[in-house]
């Protein structure tokens, strides 16, 4: 019989079943897609990701919630434990801005067939189109599965079934029903990293314009929950981007979300002031609307004149110091309302999960059913955009197929 059974083919599935085969465990796989990796696939827009060069200490840095839980996951398979295992099947990878690793092909395909190869080759056997209806208990301890009306034993299930995000990929949420089914909480379910819907038209009239180099200050209620300098997107429903992403697993919708955005970070509100007297000397003859070309986008420059409440037609050598003040109020704090998020599904990763006060974080093993064991996304744990939560998915995974084997061993 198949001593160990993985539930879900992504990456926490992929790494926890080739940690267990590489250590003598028969190890069955069971997937209900066509293939393995499928979210894996369109990550990083196809480029896949894959984890984040970061000093491993930054890591939990960038892990807002139980970051303590993964300790021994992220020090037993780091990142550099990744990359090197990445690179050694074949597939040479880079490093760009913000230390996010990504192989050098830009392909997603070349990871994914990679770690396919390294599946099959630690003796995992592979079921596709596979879907799990029930995991099997007895006395507390895990029995084995059912599938297809079909019960296949096992002394052990790592439940790498991922979250809810990108449910088209697979991750529809049945996790959270097998751990249910088993005795575990499942914390609330929400998206992180996930696009703002906003309440002002402002944005929406910029769709397409790509912000670098802002910062964007995010609070909850009347806290300050987030403050980042990076890049933000405009879109036909709001706001996206690198920025926008983390921002939203920081912040509570429920408390009421308000953003602020600093276009000019670089400058005190002193220094622009003095950088607008310069421009406005230099375009004197001009209005305001086009005395302003050097120091924003096109497109930026009549929303920022609007939100300041000054008429975009005034000539520049007409402005009140009062003006100038007012435009650089807004300049350093455009006002941004929180509506909504987008739909789960365009999450990239879910916020909540199994709780991981029901599991053990030096092995993944539930502390209420023996032999079973949870990895990646399906627990309580994300982090912000840059690698950080794939890399947790791997570590994860190598910690249960680990420890499953080990536990095999101490038993025979």
């Amino acid at each position: 019989m198949a001593k160990t059974i993985v539930v879900g083919g992504g990456p926490a599935g992929m790494l926890a079943a080739a940690a267990a085969g590489q250590r003598g465990g028969e190890v069955l796989l069971l997937e209900k897609n066509e293939k393995l990796g499928k979210k894996l696939f369109i990550t990083g827009k196809g480029r896949c990701n894959l984890t984040n060069g970061a000093d491993i200490e930054e890591f939990f840095k960038n892990i807002p919630r139980n970051p303590k839980f993964l300790y021994s996951a992220l020090y037993g398979f780091t990142n550099t434990d990744l990359m090197e295992l990445v690179e050694g099947l074949g597939v040479p990878l880079k490093t760009e801005r913000g230390n996010r690793v990504f192989p050098a092909s830009d392909k997603s395909s070349d990871v994914l067939s990679a770690l396919n190869r390294y599946v099959v080759g630690s003796g995992v056997q592979v079921r596709l189109n596979t879907r799990v209806e029930r995991i099997v208990t007895e006395t507390g301890a895990v029995k084995g599965v059912e599938t297809g009306g079909i019960f296949l034993p096992a002394d052990a299930v790592v439940l790498a079934t991922g979250g809810k995000s990108y449910s088209r990929t697979g991750s529809t949420g049945d996790g959270y029903d097998f751990a249910r089914q088993c005795g575990h909480t499942v914390t609330e379910i929400r998206p992180s990293l996930i696009p703002m819907v906003t309440v002002e038209e402002w944005p929406r009239s910029l769709m397409g314009l790509s912000l670098r180099n802002v910062v964007l200050s995010a609070f909850s209620g009347k806290k300050k929950a987030f403050f980042e300098l990076g890049e933000l997107l405009f879109t036909h429903f709001g706001i996206s981007g690198p920025l926008v992403l983390s921002a939203s697993s920081c912040v509570d919708l429920k408390k009421g979300v308000t953003l602020f955005l600093d276009l000019k970070p670089g400058l005190t509100a002193q220094q622009l002031d003095a950088r607008l007297v310069r421009d406005f000397e230099k375009y004197s003859r001009k209005q305001l609307l086009n005395a302003m070309v050097d120091l924003l986008p096109g497109r930026m420059i009549p929303v920022a004149i609007e939100e300041a409440g000054i008429d975009p037609e005034k000539p520049v050598n007409q402005l009140t110091r009062q003006e100038r003040e007012k435009l650089c109020t807004a300049l350093k704090g455009m006002k941004m309302t929180v509506k909504e998020f987008r739909p789960i599904e365009e999450a990239i990763v879910t916020r909540g999960g199994v709780s991981v006060r029901e599991v053990n974080p030096s092995t993944m093993e539930s502390k209420l059913v023996r032999g079973l064991y949870f990895a990646g996304e399906l627990l309580d744990v994300d982090a912000y955009t840059g690698g950080f939560n794939l890399q947790i998915a791997f570590s994860t995974g190598c910690l249960a197929g680990r420890s499953i084997s080990s536990n095999f061993v101490q038993e025979t």
